[in-house]
């Protein structure tokens, strides 16, 4: 008999410490084994700290680390902050930064990287950056 697991949500709010990003991954990285998504280990880290960082870095506010699946085998991470510009390539911007610029790369990543991604405007300000994986490539 298949057992199907039911959707979950995790959530984390992330404090301004550079240690964050390692953080968010090790939690990421138990979340994923409990839920036989260990698969999804590798890719999920890296957006997550590509993610967390730009958080981290981009934002003096509140920010954290959201993981739910909306379906089984999937997996949706989202990271939430206060700074309310929705950078490349989440903006329908160029996924791909000029070569003298001397950021923009990791996001670029993150659209790569991806099966699917986009931002959200929260009503109380700040954004929603997401990801998904484990969908057909």
């Amino acid at each position: 008999m298949l057992t199907v697991s039911p959707p979950w949500t995790y959530s984390l709010q992330l404090p301004q410490d550079p240690r964050a990003p390692r953080i968010a991954r090790h939690i990421l990285g138990a979340v994923l084994r409990a839920h036989h998504l260990a698969n999804l280990s590798e890719t999920a880290e890296l957006l997550a700290s590509e993610l967390v960082t730009n958080a981290f870095r981009h934002t003096d506010g509140a920010y954290g680390l959201r993981l739910r699946s909306p379906e089984q085998g999937r997996l949706r991470l989202g990271v939430w902050d206060t700074h309310p510009d929705i950078p490349p390539p989440f903006a329908g911007l160029p996924r791909r930064p000029a070569p003298e610029a001397t950021g923009g790369r990791g996001l670029c990543l993150v659209a790569v990287c991806a099966d699917a991604w986009g931002a959200t405007v929260l009503p109380q300000g700040g954004k929603l950056l997401w990801v998904e994986l484990g969908g057909a490539r």
